[in-house]
């Protein structure tokens, strides 16, 4: 039995005339002679009757305040709802189809509502019910604490059920289905050239997602590269092969092998962020300020970013939504941070740059010839990180992008 995990976000479940055409991957998986296990996301976007969204605005807008446990629960219910939806259409066309929440699919968690994490996955009837030729729907997102307890598993958390089913399953791949046809080198918003790539490397697409590329969630990528599970990010609405993930960047010996001269894959931008500055100078008997600083942004639970620490100063980033709750920890601990709204993070991702000199350099080259200044960088042995005003953002991408000839 040759298990495939196909995962449909959505946007891919959106219309009817849209659903047919997910019915249609599932089918022609199963005419391939694979046993297909589909998760399915919530149905469409903010706005849509049954998304994630707009579950959470109707307690919103009557000025509700649901527990996180209770607030789970009725999150769970748009991944049933699609589930539901998907499993009649299948029934309808005759693929014997059974549906299965979180839980009774065997995904155990821990009991930390709206960002729990799979500790355990029970297959015993989910392998029971395709041994029996039974097409396999389950919600995607959710899970159930040993205490029967049902839970979700955060944003982008139908990829990780997928990523996890496939990898308790031994499947042959998960296959990720959204409204693009692959990985792009760029937001095709910003740049129009973008080009889809054939294969990328775990490292490579899980550092793309980190730094805003939203086509999977780290997470799930980060779970198919612990166990070597092959990925493939597919369009519902093509029949383009996708961009391939695996360890070596192709899917076999010999096939879609990534060019050795390959420097960067992609360019990501990442919008409205702050950036603080703590002058530690003039602080009498100033060691361990970073430490206590540090500590008191953490129990604040403010993520920080682009962390430079220097015998005169410390600079970070927040999300732009924390600016008032960072500065409100600093100032209460007698520091007057300079404040610099309105940044943007770009990144030129590559598994090629490693060792190889003069990076930098071209990134320096290509942001001045556009005007563009730097306010920070960073880097590590497969990103370079650059923060620019968000008004340069899309000129930085675009000018990143051609420099590094990523549209050939």
């Amino acid at each position: 039995m040759e298990i495939i995990v196909q995962k449909f976000g959505g946007t891919s479940l959106a219309t009817e005339s849209k659903r047919e055409q997910v019915v249609e991957k599932i089918s022609r998986a199963k005419r391939s002679g694979y046993s297909p296990v589909v998760v399915v996301s919530a149905i469409g976007r903010k706005g849509d009757p049954y998304a994630t969204d707009t579950l959470l605005s109707l307690i919103d807008s009557n000025n509700g305040n649901l527990s996180k446990r209770d607030n789970d629960i009725l999150l769970s219910c748009g991944e049933l709802i699609s589930g539901s939806v998907i499993t009649a259409m299948l029934n309808k066309k005759g693929l014997d189809p059974v549906l299965l929440t979180g839980g009774q699919a065997g995904l155990i968690t821990s009991n930390d509502f709206s960002d729990a994490k799979i500790i355990e996955i029970c297959t015993d009837k989910l392998t029971e019910f395709l041994q029996k030729g039974k097409t396999v729907v389950v919600a995607g997102f959710q899970g159930m604490t040993k205490d029967g307890e049902i839970t979700t598993l955060g944003r982008g958390g139908s990829d990780t059920t997928a990523a996890a089913l496939g990898v308790a399953l031994d499947a042959q791949m998960v296959e990720i289905y959204t409204d693009v046809n692959g990985i792009k080198t760029a937001d095709p918003r910003i740049v129009e050239d973008a080009k889809t790539l054939e294969a990328v490397t775990y490292t490579e697409i899980c550092q793309l997602a980190h730094e805003g590329a939203k086509v999977i969630h780290p997470r799930a990528v980060e779970i198919a590269m612990k166990h070597n599970l092959p990925l493939k990010v597919k369009c519902t609405f093509s029949d383009e092969e996708g961009t391939v993930v695996t360890s070596k960047g192709r899917l076999q010996e010999n096939s879609l092998e990534i060019n050795d001269y390959r420097l960067i894959t992609g360019i990501t931008s990442i919008p409205n962020i702050t950036q603080l500055k703590v002058d530690t100078s003039y602080i009498k008997e100033g060691k361990g300020i970073e430490l206590k600083i540090f500590k008191a942004m953490a129990l604040a639970d403010i993520s920080l970013d682009f962390i430079n620490v220097t015998p005169y100063y410390i600079m970070f980033t927040v999300k732009q939504g924390d600016t008032e709750k960072a500065v409100d920890v600093l100032e209460n601990m007698d520091l007057t941070p300079e404040v610099r709204k309105g940044c943007a993070k770009v990144a030129a991702i590559g598994a090629g740059m490693a060792g190889t000199p003069g990076v930098m350099a071209s990134i320096v080259e290509a942001l001045t010839k556009e005007g563009v200044n730097i306010l920070q960088s960073a880097d590590s042995h497969t990103t370079i990180w650059c923060l620019v005003n968000n008004k340069d953002m899309e000129k930085a991408v675009r000018a990143l992008h051609k420099q590094f000839k990523l549209n050939a």
